[in-house]
């Protein structure tokens, strides 16, 4: 038995929940938002610039061409039409990366888990902590773009406010989704998934364009991917246009959200507490 794991062994009977956590999430929070402040702040920046340039390019340009969208009988401008999307594409990126590259560093280069596991920490508490960090970056993202929304005329609706905990819950489902994907990938070349996954996505979940002008088969597809709820729920609560699917889109991000951090967790433990 290695020092690393006879230190746990000890320290496991302090932690609740058969060993899963010590109660302090917050640790890993705060741990999370310093190392943010100290070297990281201009990476978060940049991710907030890059769905406000999108809506700049797409809204204005190509929304000077194609006018107005119907959107369940409602006729929508293409600027408004677009920039729910693009929030929705804002909170899965940064929530993506936040857990999977920043994740892949701390968990196999940086070897921060294992330290943090030496501790009262449980694997609970690491994924809270991490998925939490991931939420908080979508959140500032979410305040900043509907400024710009709003500033620039494409909020239609009072329950755009409500777009702020929509656009959480998106980056918790994501982050929790990514970190559980990283906790099984052991080298870089394996991150060169993840555009293969978030690209199509991106393109094709009702982000530029109705999901009516595809195929019968296609949108069916296109349903299935979380970013085309998350794009669903956020058009739904900036243009007012609102429907009962709306309860769907809430029940899928719950549901990545709880899988997420169940298979987290469970990794977290099988790979650094026996």
């Amino acid at each position: 038995m290695t020092a690393e794991v006879r230190v746990s062994a000890a320290i496991a009977p302090k932690r609740r929940f058969g060993g899963m956590s010590g109660g302090n999430a917050r640790a890993v929070i705060e741990r999370g938002l310093r190392a943010t402040m100290s070297n990281n702040y201009l990476v978060i920046l940049s991710g907030f610039f890059e769905p406000v340039f999108y809506l700049f390019s797409m809204g204005i340009g190509l929304g000077g061409i194609i006018g107005s969208i119907d959107v369940d009988g409602a006729s929508v401008p293409y600027g408004a039409y677009i920039a729910p999307a693009l929030l929705a594409v804002s909170a899965m990126n940064g929530a993506i990366y936040d857990s999977t590259w920043n994740v892949f560093f701390k968990l196999n280069f940086g070897k921060l888990y294992q330290t943090m596991l030496l501790t009262s920490l449980g694997p609970l508490d690491v994924a809270i902590g991490e998925i939490t960090l991931a939420l908080l970056r979508g959140g500032v993202y979410a305040v900043g773009f509907l400024i710009v929304m709003q500033t620039m005329g494409l909020v239609l609706s009072p329950l755009a406010i409500l777009a702020i905990p929509a656009v959480i819950l998106i980056a918790a489902g994501f982050a929790s989704i990514g970190m559980a994907f990283t906790s099984y990938l052991k080298t870089f070349q394996q991150m060169d998934w993840l555009p293969m996954v978030m690209l199509p996505m991106f393109l094709f979940s009702a982000t530029f364009f109705p999901i009516t002008v595809y195929p019968e088969a296609i949108q069916i597809m296109v349903q299935c991917f979380p970013l085309w709820h998350g794009v669903e729920l956020i058009r739904m609560l900036t243009t007012g246009v609102v429907s009962s699917m709306i309860w769907v889109h809430i029940g899928y991000y719950l549901v990545m959200l709880g899988v997420g951090v169940v298979v987290v967790s469970r990794r977290l433990r099988a790979l650094f507490l026996g």
